[in-house]
């Protein structure tokens, strides 16, 4: 436990003066996410395990804001930052281990990479498409993340989550509520466990498998890039990036803000971009494509935190094609 914070003193009367995590005041988020863009968090916790991240939140204030950060890949930082406590689960709640001949029980800090690279190596096969996934389980336990024709409600048997309360509970997948890119977990709760459920397969063909998925998002996605990923969610019938691109957008700009050209469901922050540059770039591309088709996109990104002054400009200037 670091830094002499109002917050920690507070914590510490409650009792909690043993956390063995690591507690910053007006940390910065921008390194934190893909976009490299945005505010500082209040605080960010960090525990040492999932034991601490339950005194912890015991001891915290019942009237401060939680927010989970996974690897900040489907993350918009707004520049005013985030009020109340953003937590990090590290490498200690990570961990993947084999339960069962067809499960793997999962931390909530694992990367989408590890688990298929587990699953590959106990021969469980289904779980291929996390490697496409640029997150953490507790991300995508979150938001019913997926790729390649299948989502996490399809391999999830059962999710521990960390109430906001400090209390761990169970459940099952039936109980979560999800539908696309959602699901109906209680607000500040933490993923710390999933259960994943596959089938049989030899490793060699899972494998193969895994590579198709990389090499395919590397030749059609800028992966390279400062970027969030899949930025808005496909409507009922049709592919969001070519409704982007059909209302004119590939390449508009806007600040440090830019449409993919290789990939235009995909914004990017071009060296400089402030959070608001980006996250205005993406209204205007929704405005666009619902002048253009009538289809009103929904964002898949998350944005998060206190908008910073420059979002309060009445108008923006939008470079690139016209509408």
């Amino acid at each position: 436990m670091s830094d002499g914070s109002p917050l920690i003193s507070s914590i510490q009367g409650e009792g909690a003066a043993g956390l063995r995590g690591k507690l910053k005041a007006n940390a910065p988020l921008a390194p934190l996410v893909w976009f490299k863009s945005g505010g500082s968090a209040q605080y960010l916790f960090e525990p040492a395990d999932i034991e601490d991240l339950q005194v912890f939140l015991r001891a915290l204030p019942a009237d401060v804001p939680v927010m989970a950060l996974g690897l900040g890949s489907n993350l918009i930082v707004r520049d005013g930052g985030i009020k109340g406590v953003v937590v990090r689960l590290g490498k200690a709640c990570g961990k993947v281990e084999q339960e069962g001949e067809l499960s793997l029980r999962c931390g909530g800090g694992a990367s989408g990479i590890s688990v298929s690279s587990a699953a590959r190596d106990a021969g469980i096969s289904g779980l291929e498409f996390l490697r496409s996934i640029p997150g953490t389980v507790g991300g995508f336990v979150r938001m019913n993340g997926g790729a390649y024709g299948r989502e996490v409600s399809d391999i999830l048997v059962e999710a521990d989550v960390v109430l906001r309360s400090g209390e761990r509970v169970t459940l099952p997948v039936a109980g979560i509520g999800y539908s696309y890119r959602h699901s109906q977990l209680p607000d500040g709760c933490i993923v710390v466990s999933a259960l994943f459920r596959g089938v049989a397969g030899e490793p060699e063909a899972i494998q193969a498998e895994m590579d198709r998925i990389a090499s395919e998002r590397e030749a059609s996605q800028p992966l390279r890039s400062k970027t969030g990923g899949s930025t808005f969610k496909n409507p009922p019938g049709h592919k969001a990036w070519q409704l982007v691109d059909e209302a004119g957008c590939r390449g508009l700009q806007l600040g440090g803000a830019q449409v993919s050209e290789k990939h235009c469901n995909f914004l990017l922050n071009l060296g400089e971009a402030t959070s608001g540059d980006i996250e205005a770039l993406g209204e205007e591309v929704r405005r666009r494509v619902k002048a253009q088709s009538g289809i009103e996109l929904e964002w898949e990104i998350q944005r998060v935190g206190n908008l910073g002054a420059e979002n309060l400009e009445s108008e923006v200037k939008v470079k690139g094609t016209e509408a």
